[in-house]
């Protein structure tokens, strides 16, 4: 079997349920940042060993696959969509406020600014966190322009990348370094 098949040698690239668009689109862009968290997730799930937080990070990275799949369907095909399986759900984004809460409930966070890299699994994290921001901004862009974005999706997005961010607090361990002004 091989991997290539040429299709996108012409700078486009298939939609779920059919169709094709460039390469260029936002769309492909938003789930294509998708994809680089769902990679920076598995490398702080391989550098995490702090009590439950592979199983989570697993978790979310199969999550993302249903965010990468609602932003690469086709638009006349988005009826075809399953609920949680390739379609962001309201139910999603509660979850994601659940375990915010209780994690900040365990483990405060600090008041300054913190600067990334306290441990290896942490600043994955941080990246992670950073990546799905750019997709939330690509994705900000696909809906202003009119494409069809859910608001399941946005709202997910925008949920995750706090998490991450509480999570990487937690997985850094300790009392941080506070950044200062110079």
């Amino acid at each position: 079997m091989r991997i290539y098949t040429k299709t996108g040698d012409d700078g486009t690239t298939g939609l779920l349920y059919g169709g094709r668009i460039s390469k260029a689109d936002p769309a492909v862009e938003a789930y294509g940042c998708v994809d680089e968290a769902v990679a920076a997730l598995g490398l702080a799930r391989a550098l995490s060993d702090r009590g439950g937080a592979g199983a989570l990070l697993l978790r979310l990275q199969r999550e993302l696959f249903v965010v990468g799949a609602d932003l690469a369907t086709n638009p006349d095909e988005r009826s075809k969509l399953r609920p949680e399986v390739s379609l962001v759900t309201a139910k999603m984004v509660e979850e994601l406020e659940r375990l915010i809460d209780a994690s900040v409930k365990e483990h405060p966070l600090p008041q300054e600014f913190v600067v990334p890299g306290a441990t290896p699994a942490s600043a994955a994290l941080d990246l992670a966190r950073s990546l799905v921001r750019r997709a939330e901004r690509r994705t900000v862009e696909m809906h202003e322009r009119g494409e069809a974005v859910s608001p399941d999706l946005l709202r997910y997005l925008n949920r995750l990348s706090d998490l991450l961010f509480v999570l990487a607090r937690r997985l850094a361990g300790g009392p941080e370094e506070p950044s200062r002004s110079r």
